[in-house]
């Protein structure tokens, strides 16, 4: 176990016993994960957390899954290095920047904050996610934005500066995504049964789609487009300091639900054969 010489609020921390470097000096942790187990570094993100640590900064990241998992508060996270499935899942509120890659689910139902990649992401991008943003400067894999949802005012956002693989937005019932297609010399994108069963949200895609699913349709830009997909460019800009402009002036794809129920004659026939089938079983 190694300990740090530094303090916290002022008192001594020798209760912060760790497998790993640790350092801590005006709201700031500095912390070398390497060869660390992911409950040692998530344990030690909460009680730094508790503890009024504004932000951490974690080196050698390798695959230590669920960084940030349930963190309160506006905490901030730099992490070097390529954390493992679900970062941010279930966050409430702090920030993310991964000057890497991540693996798979990154923001899965993530309640509210920020996650910006430095790279790509894996499957399952965004899974669920009820609020807050995520912004990935490259590609996504399968799924991104699965399931996503909002409620009232309530939105989440996904910007996604490459492009992405199969059922982009599968199953997704609110919020918004934007793919900028940034990394691509063609004008035509891969992705396959984009919006399968998608009954709510939108999704801002430059270039064409030539795999959409039935379940969703090419609707024209207004105005209001326009103005949130200049503020998410604007804030992707700043982040990863691309050409506002450049961005602007590519011509960009609304993709909306034909239904809010698309599933809705499934079941409203699972319900009629029952009624059926009680009826019968009266009879007899």
């Amino acid at each position: 176990m190694k300990q740090t010489d530094f303090h916290i609020r002022g008192r001594s921390v020798d209760s912060f016993e760790t497998p790993f470097q640790l350092r801590v000096k005006n709201g700031l942790a500095i912390v070398d994960a390497e060869g660390t187990c992911y409950r040692d570094l998530n344990a030690l993100l909460r009680k730094l957390n508790s503890n009024g640590i504004k932000k951490a900064e974690l080196y050698n990241v390798y695959g230590q899954r669920y960084i940030g998992t349930s963190l309160n508060g506006n905490m901030k996270i730099e992490i070097y290095g390529t954390p493992g499935n679900d970062l941010g899942a279930f966050m409430n509120g702090a920030k993310i920047s991964v000057y890497g890659n991540v693996q798979d689910g990154c923001g899965n139902t993530m309640n509210d904050g920020l996650i910006v990649v430095h790279g790509h992401a894996g499957d399952l991008a965004g899974y669920s996610m009820r609020k807050g943003k995520i912004f990935i400067r490259d590609d996504v894999g399968y799924r991104a934005g699965i399931h996503m949802k909002e409620s009232q005012n309530i939105r989440p956002f996904m910007v996604i500066g490459g492009s992405s693989r199969a059922f982009l937005g599968e199953y997704m019932a609110g919020g918004v995504i934007l793919v900028l297609g940034l990394n691509s010399h063609e004008e035509r994108h891969r992705a396959k049964f984009v919006g399968a069963g998608m009954h709510g949200g939108v999704i801002y895609v430059h270039g064409e789609i030539t795999n959409l699913s039935k379940e969703v349709k090419v609707v024209d830009i207004d105005k209001s487009d326009v103005r949130l997909i200049r503020s998410l460019i604007k804030e992707f800009c700043d982040y990863f300091n691309f050409n506002f402009d450049e961005i602007m002036s590519r011509k960009f794809t609304k993709i909306v639900p034909v239904s809010h129920r698309p599933y809705g004659r499934l079941y409203s026939h699972y319900a009629h054969a029952r009624q059926c089938c009680n009826v019968l079983l009266n009879m007899e």
